[in-house]
């Protein structure tokens, strides 16, 4: 376990973000998609809103112990990633119902861009805010 772990934690940050971020996303995703096909694609953005709530938990602990391996405070980097969060919810929202509404692309594939655009902003955070290391 050791060994699996070194060869972990040598990897770029970056690298393991790719990793556990797309995980994340994909938690995201899936739980966006099921939203949207049970309730109808009309609400996309309370699919949207509800997705990024619930997988909110899992990506904090994965981002925290397997991407940056912080030993911070875990309350205050839990609420610097909120507001990450918060504006990375703002830039997937407004992305998803531009590409929604003026693109005329379906809910699913915008979200996917949408997504992919919130997860860049959201590791640049991450990386100089919410887990930075003291110098």
């Amino acid at each position: 376990m050791e060994k699996i772990k070194n060869f972990w934690f040598s990897l770029d940050d970056k690298i393991r973000y790719l990793f556990v971020g797309s995980f994340n996303a994909g938690v995201c995703y899936l739980i966006y998609a099921l939203i949207c096909l049970l309730m109808g694609d009309k609400i996309y953005q309370v699919a949207l809103a509800l997705a990024w709530f619930l997988s909110s938990a899992i990506s904090f602990t994965m981002q925290r112990t397997f991407v940056f391996e912080s030993k911070g405070v875990w309350y205050k980097e839990y609420l610097k990633c909120c507001v990450t969060w918060f504006f990375s919810y703002l830039i997937n929202a407004g992305l998803l119902e531009f590409t929604v509404q003026y693109l005329h692309l379906n809910v699913y594939i915008a979200q996917l861009i949408s997504n992919f655009t919130a997860a860049v902003f959201t590791y640049i955070a991450f990386k100089l805010f919410a887990f930075r290391k003291k110098a």
